[in-house]
């Protein structure tokens, strides 16, 4: 009889028959992919384009009843299994080879509650998804800077973005979760259930199991006064000498990330496309007259060579970069939390602020303010402390590039990394390794260990930034 094969991690064969596919197929409502059938390559193909995985099948879950069965599936037939939602996963832990990927994007359910200021998302929304639903109330969560952006991917891992200062991160507005547990069972993880899973979960990523849906705190955030404001690259070590001094002075109202990039074409004026520049992408829920006070402190440090700050639509600033990275480009980043821009750090910076392709990019991402207020034990993300998390993002469409982008981030990383606190934001890691890992979650890692022998003994899930059980 014909077969498919699927390798687990310990590199043992594990031989499917067709039979055993027909009945997974005959349990679940959504589609069943395997190479070669119609729809496969595009199911496959992340946000990342480098990453090119080839898994015996993929189980295009429609609800919870077909992740349950999957998962089930999976464990029986001792299946490498990954989890896919939004396909933003830098280093592509959402696909496997040879294994199953439980794919949740078919499962887009949301719904806004805007009395109690709660939003409830299936994890195959988008962020730009719950922007779109919470924005028709004038409310808004903590999410990141991209809105194709999955919701499971970036909230499991923590995340950060526009409103961090003023809210936290967006687990530190998340009020429950659904969940898939390895041994098939479904439970919902909350301050007051389960509570050990929830405290994992949040920052955890994906070693726990697979969470179906997500409910979260939402804020009044209608319009914002945001947008970019540009100066010379060769005044990159000058602006970020008074950006590390702007920003733990300014309101948690007001949010600036730092960024050295090249000008793309269109929306920018003709005469600065291809210019090479260091900048501040705006978010202030302040007032429009108080918000122009700190505007203009950043104009009279060095006048900029472009600016675009103004009121929009929360969720046009969430999308403002979507058209410049589409999913398909070349990805190779790495990260670091960053407690504070020393003289020598910021000479490195100086040093390797010219990007090697127009669309690569460093970004130092604010995480003060809000972020501050819990302590390293309430959440699974433990560093409180810092004041950035910075990535540094080598890009390109053509795959031609991608020594070129991946020296310079490894490069500009490595000059980077003796002034950081030594660990990094995991949705901004490649795979690199147990101690990196280890080092991220800090005091944590020891307690994740147990929660992931309570929940997950033998590691079925662990295509992730992955955490060891122990008891």
């Amino acid at each position: 009889m014909d077969s498919l094969q699927a390798t687990t991690l310990d590199k043992r064969e594990v031989t499917l028959d067709h039979e055993a596919l027909q009945i997974l197929k005959d349990q679940v409502r959504g589609d069943v992919l395997t190479p070669g059938q119609p729809g496969y390559d595009k199911s496959r193909s992340i946000y990342n384009g480098m990453i090119d995985k080839k898994p015996a099948l993929i189980v295009q879950c429609r609800d919870i009843a077909d992740v349950i069965t999957s998962v089930n599936y999976g464990r029986k037939h001792n299946l490498l299994t990954a989890i896919l939602g939004g396909g933003h996963n830098g280093p592509g832990l959402s696909l496997c080879d040879k294994g199953m990927v439980i794919d949740l994007s078919p499962m887009k359910g949301i719904r806004v509650d805007p009395e109690k200021r709660t939003v409830r998302a299936e994890a195959g929304c988008t962020w730009g998804d719950v922007d779109h639903a919470a924005h028709a109330f004038g409310l808004a969560t903590v999410s990141g800077v991209i809105s194709t952006t999955g919701i499971a991917g970036l909230t499991l891992g923590g995340g950060h973005g526009y409103l961090s200062r003023k809210h936290g991160l967006t687990i530190d507005n998340l009020l429950e979760v659904d969940v898939v547990l390895p041994d098939g069972r479904f439970i919902t993880a909350s301050d007051n259930q389960h509570e050990d899973l929830f405290w994992a979960l949040r920052g955890g990523g994906g070693n726990f199991g697979v969470v179906t849906a997500f409910k979260y705190q939402l804020h009044s955030v209608d319009t914002v006064i945001a947008g970019p404001m540009f100066w010379p690259v060769e005044q990159t070590e000058e602006m970020m000498h008074w950006y590390r001094k702007f920003l733990p002075n300014a309101p948690n109202d007001v949010y600036a990330f730092f960024l050295t990039a090249e000008v793309p074409g269109d929306p920018f004026p003709p005469e600065i496309h291809g210019e090479k520049v260091c900048g501040l992408v705006w978010c202030s829920l302040a007032p429009e007259e108080e918000t122009e006070a700190f505007l203009q402190a950043a104009r009279n440090a060095r006048e900029p060579l472009f600016e675009h700050v103004g009121p929009m639509p929360y969720p046009t600033l969430q999308s403002l970069f979507d058209g410049l990275y589409p999913k398909g480009l070349q990805w190779y980043w790495k990260g670091d939390f960053i407690r504070e821009l020393s003289d020598e750090a910021i000479q490195e910076h100086g040093r390797f602020a010219e990007v090697p392709t127009s669309k690569s990019t460093m970004h130092l991402y604010p995480i003060d303010g809000k972020v501050h207020e819990p302590s390293e034990e309430d959440t699974a993300w433990s560093y409180r402390d810092v004041t950035w998390s910075m990535v540094i993002a080598g890009v390109a469409s053509d795959p031609g590039d991608n020594e070129k982008i991946t020296s310079w981030a490894r490069d500009y990383w490595s000059a980077i990394h003796p002034y950081s606190a030594g660990a990094s934001y995991i949705n901004f890691m490649m795979e690199e390794g147990d101690d990196r890992i280890k080092a991220s979650y800090g005091k944590n890692y020891r307690r994740l260990q147990q929660v992931k022998a309570k929940y997950d003994p033998h590691n079925f899930f662990r295509v992730n930034q992955n955490i060891t059980p122990k008891p």
